[in-house]
């Protein structure tokens, strides 16, 4: 028995045909960023892992496989235990600071009628300039000698402070840098997730006798925030994760080796010692902790929100 086809039905073997060509012209148009990502991000990983089995100096002719060599030596390295320790010392600062201090700073501003798009610009600044840049303006701020604060301190009667000379201030004083260079990042983010909670639930909460503030964050906001929150902190710790810039421009890992954060001793192995292999296996297990650092946070944290 035959079966009639709708008046105006495509027919099936037409719209499989159809189906195959948008499916190839889609895959054409995300090409050229597959082969960026591959190109520029997978190849390089790639490539260092492979130079982390090796011997390999930069400018180096010969050089030679030793397998897991230069992972047995981290274990023996003081070094790497110490950037170590200072990478998760600075990250232990600068995370709980910038992301508390941004949701301090944008519920202020979300609440604010007058001027609220100026307070933004303000807080967003440092996201904006160059962080090399501005670190020379905060070593010289923050000079022992010369610096606006040191004159301001020795007018009151008190000794200047020596932040990037003191071995148990200078990761304070670089934490204290990165957390204002990620608040306004953090502040935008935050204002997205406070605008977009609906003004029906704070009703709500004011019905059910939720009038003070702290109330109606305790019950509305905070738990609204959920996503919000798990994103920057995520986010904010990846970032704290690969401080350099100030330690690079300000400390240069002194004193004595108190501000040497992973990014900088692997630069150092690299482009100061040229001990590339070496180098290359530090960055994998950087890149290894990040990674399950982030996987575990957002695994962790997401279990606790509510969407």
């Amino acid at each position: 028995m035959a079966v009639l086809a709708a008046p105006g039905a495509v027919p099936i073997r037409r719209l499989s045909s159809q189906s195959r060509v948008e499916a190839f012209t889609g895959q054409m148009f995300a090409l050229p960023a597959l082969l960026l990502i591959v190109g520029l991000l997978l190849v390089p990983i790639l490539v260092v892992a492979v130079l982390g089995f090796s011997d390999y100096q930069l400018g180096a002719i010969e050089w030679s496989w030793i397998g897991l060599g230069n992972y047995e030596r981290m274990l023996d390295d003081p070094v790497f235990w110490r950037s170590i320790g200072n990478t998760f010392l600075y990250v232990a600062v600068v995370v709980p600071g910038s992301v508390l201090s941004a949701l301090v700073v944008a519920i202020l501003v979300n609440d604010r009628k007058h001027f609220k798009s100026v307070y933004q610009i303000i807080y967003f600044l440092p996201v904006t300039t160059t962080l090399i840049a501005m670190s020379v303006v905060w070593h010289f701020v923050l000079n022992p000698q010369l610096g606006p604060i040191a004159g301001l301190l020795r007018a009151l009667g008190l000794p200047p402070v020596d932040l990037f000379g003191d071995l148990d201030l200078v990761l304070i004083a670089l934490s204290l840098i990165g957390i204002w260079q990620l608040v306004g990042f953090n502040m935008v983010l935050f204002l997205a997730g406070l605008t977009a909670i609906p003004r029906d639930l704070y009703d709500a909460a004011a019905i059910d006798g939720a009038d003070h503030p702290w109330d109606r964050f305790a019950r509305v906001t905070w738990p609204m925030l959920g996503p919000t929150t798990v994103f920057v902190v995520v986010t904010t710790t990846i970032t704290a994760f690969r401080v350099f810039d100030t330690v690079a421009v300000i400390t240069r890992g002194g004193p004595i080796g108190r501000s040497e954060v992973m990014l900088y001793a692997i630069y150092l192995e690299g482009f100061q010692y040229f001990e590339i292999g070496y180098a290359s296996a530090l960055t994998i297990v950087f890149l290894v902790v990040v990674v399950a650092l982030a996987v575990l946070q957002a695994f962790f944290l997401d279990r606790k929100v509510h969407y």
